[in-house]
């Protein structure tokens, strides 16, 4: 995920939270809101200290902006999206965060296709 499509400022997180929509599994509760005229979509992660330490912590956060990075293609741009992780997701692989991540964007409706990756996996 770009730098450049990162939520960093509390009033940011908070439009989002006040007039966007949300939907939740098992790991991760996603906020979204619609930003007309938005070039590309930006995304917010917060991670508590339920999760662990701080090390921990900053892992989960690389983790998510990784996966939200391969589910770039699909993302539409006019969107902006909050994603709160839940305890548990510290024990994830990268490809179990993806697939949850993705979930929880078609149970959002932020997205209707499956991604097609160009990616080796291995």
């Amino acid at each position: 995920m770009h730098r450049s499509h990162r939520l960093r400022k509390n009033e940011h997180f908070q439009a989002v939270f006040q007039k966007g929509s949300s939907a939740a599994n098992k790991q991760f509760v996603l906020y979204c809101a619609k930003q007309e005229g938005q070039a590309a979509f930006r995304a917010g992660i917060s991670v508590s200290k339920k999760i662990g330490n701080a090390v921990i912590r900053n892992r989960v956060k690389r983790l998510i902006r990784e996966a939200v990075g391969r589910l770039e293609g699909v993302i539409p741009p006019d969107v902006d999206l909050v994603i709160i992780a839940r305890p548990g997701v510290e024990a994830m692989t990268l490809d179990a965060i993806e697939q949850s991540l993705l979930h929880v964007m078609k149970r959002a409706k932020v997205i209707r296709q499956t991604p097609v990756h160009n990616q080796k996996r291995g």
